[in-house]
């Protein structure tokens, strides 16, 4: 249902309860009823306001819906309201109603469901691949996830800056170094010299051969050449972390990805910010000496850590999750007062850590800064046998292998499809297949389905828009119009949950009432105002289905 109904319904349903009780103040929330059958919209507005006013909650329900239908404005928007069970109120919508979605589909087209600026930003952090090979699918499932709930927000009313943020300092970066310089003097990885920590994929021998040959390649705005001295670690290092940010970056050009921002973990230190936070946690008497380390007092700064947690070690480097705590204070100091963090399962561990950090800086940093979206691992099947190894990762799935294999919109449609913290088996055979049972080609399907209607229709584009939509009211109509009205809430609904699934669940769901619509009801009849209100509902029906697509980074083909 249209927000702007909604609105109205709980206006007139606060009406009649003032009506009937001057002294409450009744707060309206509309529900969609379980089973279609019931209704459009429920209330359980009497069952809440029975017992303080000693009142029969069925009893108190009807005056309710008397009073209510008593109402002329109610009666243009309502052809009948119920009392159900306890003392539930369903209410059924006049078929103008629903029709009159079409109009505001026609008016807005690519920003139906869109809502205007709220005046707030908000940022998502995601993706975040250390610079040390090539993307996975784990990342690929993140780039989904994180694209989408972009795309949520900002058709929310938010203003959404994107941001990658490159891990480019600590050991993994110097087991690439060693990694790579290994390769180059021809140790094998098999070779009992081989770095024990360091990595064996083919792309390492790619590096080492560009290195050897001093090569230039482009990543963050410079070119950085190697000089081809294999005792140089810092150039073979800089020269390796320049070469996988390039690749990664063709990865992300190659699933649509575009960052507002590359943040560097390494410009933490360079710029302070890492002893400027420690510092105030210091200042702050949140942090003790033990044992020749610096603790901070975790367990008593709120967000439930079991422990106190090193910061500095005796060595005197800091633990992976203080660079975390000085990036997020970044954030807060940007001006991010929204925050968005998409990383797999495996950091659940670090998320009361930072959050007490945050909040020993005594900045007035809300305890649930930032939010985190965890997803778990994604599996890959083909020909019904799970796929562990990429050729040139030498050890997995690669974001590159999978749109390779399936395209960028099989691969967007089946990663967001679930849940995030649910494990997913990606089935490449039936991303490839061409039927129903395959998700993203059924949605895409109705789609170029519609577009042919439309093109075989040409002559009467100019029509449509003076169609008599009052006309739509068989029951499979009523049904496609109920779905098509529910896209602005659904939007509202997923950036709220983090959910970007409900959206694939929504247009698939928007597909299948499209397809029973269509095996209903003949099209191009000889009813020339019937047949044109058809078209409206097809042109509409088009429109929605790509406002949806484009919320999950998929496209819309006219033709399959």
């Amino acid at each position: 249902m249209l927000p702007e109904l909604q609105n109205k319904l709980s206006q007139l349903l606060a009406d009649a309860v003032k009506t009937l009780l001057p002294e409450q103040e009744p707060v309206i929330k509309l529900e969609r009823p379980k089973q279609a059958e019931h209704g459009d919209v429920a209330s359980n507005i009497a069952m809440q306001l029975a017992k303080p006013n000693k009142r029969n909650p069925r009893e108190l329900a009807q005056d309710i819906v008397d009073t209510l239908m008593s109402n002329p404005l109610a009666k243009e928007l309502l052809a009948s309201a119920e009392i159900a069970g306890p003392g539930f109120i369903n209410l059924r919508c006049t078929p103008a109603v629903h029709q009159e979605v079409i109009n505001y589909i026609q008016e807005s087209n690519k920003d139906f469901a869109k809502s205007p600026s709220n005046g707030e930003s908000l940022m998502v952090e995601f993706v975040s691949a250390n610079p040390t090979g090539p993307l996975h699918v784990g990342h690929a499932r993140q780039a989904a996830l994180g694209d989408c709930i972009c795309r949520l927000f900002s058709a929310a009313g938010y203003k959404v800056h994107r941001e990658f943020y490159y891990n480019d300092a600590g050991n993994q970066i110097n087991n690439l170094a060693i990694s790579v310089q290994a390769r180059a003097k021809g140790i094998d990885p098999d070779d009992p010299s081989y770095p024990a920590d360091g990595y064996r994929g083919d792309y390492i021998v790619d590096i080492a051969n560009d290195f050897i040959a001093q090569k230039t390649v482009f990543a963050d705005g410079k070119n950085v050449q190697a000089n081809g001295n294999l005792d140089d670690l810092e150039n073979i290092r800089r020269f390796a972390v320049a070469y996988l940010r390039n690749e990664q970056d063709l990865d992300l050009k190659a699933f649509n990805l575009v960052f507002d921002q590359y943040y560097l973990e390494s410009s933490l230190y360079t710029d302070g910010k890492v002893e400027e936070a420690v510092s105030l946690l210091t200042k702050n008497g949140h942090t003790y000496e033990e044992d020749g380390a610096l603790w901070l007092r975790t367990t008593e700064l709120g967000t439930g850590d079991d422990k106190d947690r090193v910061m500095r070690k005796t060595d005197g480097s800091y633990t992976y999750f203080v660079p975390d705590v000085a990036y997020h204070l970044s954030k807060w100091n940007r001006g991010f007062k929204h925050a968005i963090d998409i990383q797999g399962s495996d950091h659940h561990g670090t998320i009361a850590r930072v959050r007490a950090g945050l909040q020993g800086l005594e900045l007035g940093i809300p305890k649930d800064f930032p939010s985190y979206v965890l997803h778990k691992m994604v599996r890959v099947t083909r020909n019904g046998e799970e796929v562990k190894i990429s050729k040139r990762a030498g050890s997995y799935v690669t974001m590159r292998d999978l749109i390779d294999w399936v395209g960028q919109d099989a691969t967007r449609f089946f990663l967001i499809q679930r849940k995030a913290d649910t494990e997913f088996t990606f089935d490449i055979d039936l991303a490839l297949s061409k039927g129903e049972e395959n998700p993203v080609y059924y949605v895409q399907y109705a789609h170029a389905r519609i577009c042919k209607i439309l093109r075989d229709a040409a002559e009467l584009a100019h029509q449509v828009e003076q169609a008599d939509i009052s006309l739509l009211t068989a029951p499979s109509e009523i049904t496609l119009l109920k779905r098509l009205a529910e896209l602005p809430s659904m939007i509202q609904l997923a950036a709220k949950d983090l959910a970007p699934h409900y959206i694939a669940f929504w247009v698939l769901d928007l597909a299948k009432d499209f397809h029973s619509w269509y095996n209903a009801e003949r099209i191009m009849i000889d009813d020339e105002a019937l047949k044109l209100a058809r078209l409206a509902l097809a042109d509409s029906t088009r429109q929605v289905i790509v406002n949806a697509l484009d919320l999950l980074g998929v496209s819309a083909p006219e033709q399959m």
